[in-house]
């Protein structure tokens, strides 16, 4: 039998490796891990680490962030996925490229986005480096082996299967790959119709790529009003109207989503892949931003020419004083406040939103199953 100053000096040195990192405590109050997956709308710094020109590391990026700082979000502040941590009671994830998600920060999850990739492999090729999808769900099996390897194989599963995953991608298809000009060789091969088709079935893949490698609870979104962001209103509207030809892609595009979430959760006999009708949620304020306390759904806070929505939003740009009064932030991206409004619908908001449920009832839901 071990003497109680053997004893001591055990309990001493495992207080020594939890602090220098090498054990990642047990915690079982922790909140659920959340993995988050796609573009710009998302992306909360991985960009930083790549040589690209699709980055928001400069101001007036993150003017209303905590730290007043840019962070590499595509937003004045928060993004969607804080809001959904902040929902979850956990601290944001971090980029998975960043160097500082290391031992016990891996628990709270990661964040894999890249802002410019699409569903398919050549959307955003004009950015050069970025995270396309392929790579990202590469990045999440890497992380299981890197989680594997502090926790052990068993809970880094329970985690995963545990966890809530987002996933926000499509648009880019649209804007920078078969709008991206007149004539592009993806419109040249398809006719819109089709190429909605084309896009559903790879998506489909990257969803059973997600699941094969343990989600199993998976919010959805589709696109926004794409035809409405500022960029679109300055380059292909006509007398501040949205583009037809990206609105009508939105609506070919989201139906057939849903149809195929639907599809995919009748074949694995679950409902893994919960569809948030995005389109919807942010038409709300884009017809009616006096209703939601905005000025204009039409002017970004940030950029230039008409709408603000030529170029990028860089430090010389125009800059409006008061962000609450803008659905816009940048020529493509919602403003903080507009990311909080599309996340109390993905939270609360009724099955016009939300299919199969929202978010509160998956989380109450999966409270009872892992109690």
């Amino acid at each position: 039998m071990a003497s109680s100053s053997s004893f001591v000096h055990l309990v001493n040195l495992g207080l020594v490796l939890v602090l220098l990192g090498f054990i990642v405590p047990r915690s079982e109050a922790r909140p659920r891990a959340f993995f988050v997956f796609g573009d710009s709308l998302v992306d909360n710094g991985n960009n930083n680490y790549l040589q690209t020109i699709a980055r928001a590391n400069a101001p007036p990026y993150g003017i209303d962030y905590p730290t007043h700082r840019a962070t590499g979000r595509f937003s004045n502040g928060f993004n969607i996925p804080d809001f959904i941590s902040q929902e979850l009671g956990a601290e944001s994830t971090m980029p998975y490229l960043s160097p500082d998600l290391t031992r016990e920060n891996l628990l709270v999850g990661a964040n894999f986005a890249s802002a410019g990739v699409g569903i398919l492999n050549d959307t955003g090729d004009q950015f050069m480096n970025i995270i396309k999808m392929h790579q990202q769900l590469e990045y999440f099996k890497e992380y299981q082996q890197r989680l594997s390897a502090l926790i052990g194989v068993p809970r880094t599963k329970r985690l995963v299967n545990q966890a809530l995953i987002l996933i926000t991608v499509g648009g880019n298809d649209f804007v920078n790959n078969y709008f991206l000009v007149d004539s592009t060789a993806r419109s040249r091969q398809y006719s819109l119709p089709d190429y909605v088709k084309f896009l559903i079935t790879r998506y489909s893949k990257h969803l059973q790529r997600l699941y094969d490698l343990g989600a199993r609870r998976v919010l959805v979104t589709g696109t926004g009003p794409l035809g409405c962001a500022p960029a679109e209103l300055a380059m292909r509207g006509k007398n501040g109207e949205c583009s037809a030809d990206l609105q009508r892609a939105a609506a070919l595009y989201n139906p057939q989503l849903e149809q195929m979430l639907l599809e995919l959760n009748k074949k694995l006999g679950s409902d893994v892949f919960i569809a948030a009708n995005t389109a919807l949620m942010h038409n709300d304020y884009i017809t009616n931003p006096n209703a939601y306390g905005f000025n204009t759904s039409k002017v970004a806070c940030c950029g230039q020419g008409p709408y603000n929505g030529m170029g990028l939003c860089l430090p010389v740009s125009n800059l409006c004083p008061n962000r609450e009064l803008h659905a816009f932030w940048d020529p493509f991206h919602p403003t903080e406040k507009a990311n909080k409004l599309v996340v109390e619908q993905i939270m609360s908001g009724s099955t016009k939103y939300m299919k199969p449920m929202n978010l509160s009832t998956i989380l109450a839901l999966d409270a009872r199953a892992h109690s």
